[in-house]
């Protein structure tokens, strides 16, 4: 099938062209032909999306209702349509043992009964080939605790898979650039921490034998793949070098990390170094240079789990390592430097300062992220453009009140720590979500040797606010400090309060924000713009250079530093396709 076809079909041959995308529900097709032409499949599939995003509530569940239960009776009985029975069978549901048979119908009976509709699940997985049947039943029990409405929702975003992927097999395409990253993605994540590695767990921290692993990894998949040069620096950053028809040109500098939190995703910090590495394989492929040098970098450090310093790697390029970071030390008493001196690198200052990028010789610096948030998920969108980083302030508090007897003391004689701790909470909470463009968290609560019996003398806690723009930031700041300082004079408390971090915000280049919508539209998708809660590798080149950034969807909701991260090869080929459109517009 052809788009061309699609968009020279009326109607009725436009629905029986895409008839099987969407399980018994001709409707979708129906309503996305008014949104022609087409230009790309990607604009196509998200018409429909948008279609069914947009139906009523019941034409919502009417959808859900019409497929199938996995290794249900419609598959016993051999009632599932072509589509579904190709789906069921390449993910091994026809071969189930009476132990997992019995656990699907379990299961089946369970989710049925708490939601009233069947559960949903692109068996294909989020590279087309198949999950297992272990996945598939893990993923069925961990799902019957979510709520109804979220579920109903993650249910559709299934459903959108499995019509991605069939529209897939209906044009004859194959996502082979998407499957490169998810491929290399997953090759890099057998390099794990002692203690991890043997859970099944991905944790790579800085200059560990597994970070080490990476490292050499990624430059060789660099030299595999086509760049001049790619070399491992003074810090550990893999620095790969694609050079362009003019040598005097202003280079593009990419990259993103490649070191985890404790069991963490696939994906963080890593896509954003596999989505240039794939772009420069297809450019040494054609045997095409581009006019200007590209510079992608595996960053060492980020995530600031093995040493308090974060940033590490990105802050050597923009000229701000920490001579005090060298010595630090981490669980085991080991000094950063002595970690570098161990891995082979100088651990020395000029070695490190040597790392400084001159901005005057740089286009900028680009970077490509999962989202790690739900926003683009939850809009069926794969691709969104970033505009700022946020800026952020950091807490840590002590309320102080008076230690007595939970069972003697009246309730207006109480000098109750952990009651201010829960007035500041929800404070926090009411302010933000009153505020735009800004999110408050208070993420550590504790009472120091606590008792059931006895009123709460102390309380510790954390703050951690954030903003778009540092102004909005600094209002949230304020007007929190004042509720803290007004709840523990009101309540007869003292309180002391230390900032651990202040981030300024880092607002995207409006010139190169601008080269990624474009690079977005011409993939036939809508341009939507998000801000960044999380902090990045930009955050530090922005201090040298202009920066901006793509976020690519992530599944599960978008749960990043977590085990159930993930991407689709799909998504993953779009990434590769921005990017590369986005190298074009630089020519």
């Amino acid at each position: 099938m052809t788009l061309e076809q699609l968009n020279a079909a009326d109607r009725d041959e436009f629905v029986a062209l895409l008839d099987g995308t969407y399980e018994h529900s001709p409707w979708i097709a129906a309503r996305a032909a008014e949104q022609r032409p087409f230009k790309t499949l990607a604009q196509l599939k998200a018409a429909m999306a948008g279609v069914v995003r947009e139906a009523s509530l019941d034409e919502q569940l009417g959808l859900i209702r019409a497929h199938p239960e996995l290794a249900g009776k419609a598959m016993v009985t051999k009632r599932l349509t072509a589509e579904s029975t190709n789906e069921q069978s390449k993910a091994g549901l026809t071969d189930c043992s009476p132990e997992e048979f019995a656990r699907l119908q379990q299961l089946n009976a369970a989710y049925n009964a708490r939601f009233g509709w069947p559960f949903i699940l692109a068996v294909r997985g989020p590279r087309g080939l198949g999950l297992t049947r272990a996945q598939i039943i893990e993923t069925f029990a961990r799902r019957l605790e979510n709520h109804p409405d979220f579920e109903r929702a993650e249910c559709l975003r299934n459903i959108h898979r499995i019509a991605e992927i069939r529209l897939n097999d209906k044009f004859g395409v194959t996502p082979v650039l998407g499957q490169q990253v998810w491929d290399w993605a997953e090759s890099l994540a057998v390099h794990s921490d002692p203690g991890f590695k043997e859970q099944g767990q991905l944790t790579v921290t800085y200059l560990t034998e597994a970070h080490q692993a990476c490292a050499a990894q990624l430059r060789q998949w660099m030299l595999d793949g086509g760049f001049d040069e790619a070399n491992i620096d003074a810090v550990g950053n893999v620095v790969g070098l694609y050079r362009g028809s003019d040598p005097k040109a202003q280079r593009l500098l990419t990259g993103s990390h490649y070191d985890t939190v404790r069991n963490g995703g696939k994906y963080d910090g890593r896509l954003g170094i596999l989505v240039p590495m794939a772009c420069v394989r297809e450019l040494r492929a054609q045997g095409r240079r581009l006019p200007f040098d590209l510079e992608v970098v595996g960053f060492a450090e980020e995530e600031g789990q093995r040493y308090k310093a974060t940033f590490l790697g990105s802050s050597a390029l923009a000229g701000h390592f920490d001579p005090a970071w060298l010595a630090q030390q981490d669980a085991d008493g080991i000094t950063m430097a002595e970690a570098m001196s161990a891995a082979g690198h100088a651990a020395a200052m000029p070695a490190i300062e040597a790392l400084k990028r001159d901005a005057s010789a740089y286009r900028g610096f680009v970077e490509v992220h999962i989202e790690q948030g739900p926003v683009l998920d939850a809009r069926d969108l794969p691709l969104g453009v970033v505009t700022s980083i946020n800026g952020s302030v950091r807490y840590l508090g002590e309320i102080t009140g008076q230690a007595s007897h939970a069972g003697t003391t009246p309730m207006g004689s109480r000098r109750d720590a952990a009651a201010a701790a829960a007035e500041l909470v929800l404070f926090v909470e009411q302010q933000a979500a009153a505020m735009q463009d800004v999110v408050g968290t208070v993420g550590i609560l504790n009472v120091p040797a606590g008792s059931i019996n006895v009123i709460a003398g102390r309380c510790q806690f954390s703050l951690d606010l954030r903003a778009t723009t540092d102004a909005a930031r600094d209002a949230l700041d304020g007007a929190v400090r004042e509720a803290l300082q007004a709840i523990c004079q009101r309540r007869g408390l003292h309180f002391k309060l230390d900032r651990t971090m202040s981030a300024t915000a880092a607002p995207s280049d409006p010139a190169l924000q601008a080269r990624w919508e474009q690079a977005v539209q011409a993939l036939g998708l809508p341009v939507f713009r998000l801000p960044s809660g999380a902090g990045h590798d930009a955050m530090k080149l922005h201090e040298l250079m202009p920066q901006a950034m793509l976020f690519l969807r992530g599944g599960n909701a978008g749960i990043s530093h977590n085990p159930l991260e993930t991407i689709t090869a799909d998504d993953a080929e779009l990434c590769v396709q921005a990017f590369q459109q986005l190298l074009e517009s630089f020519e």
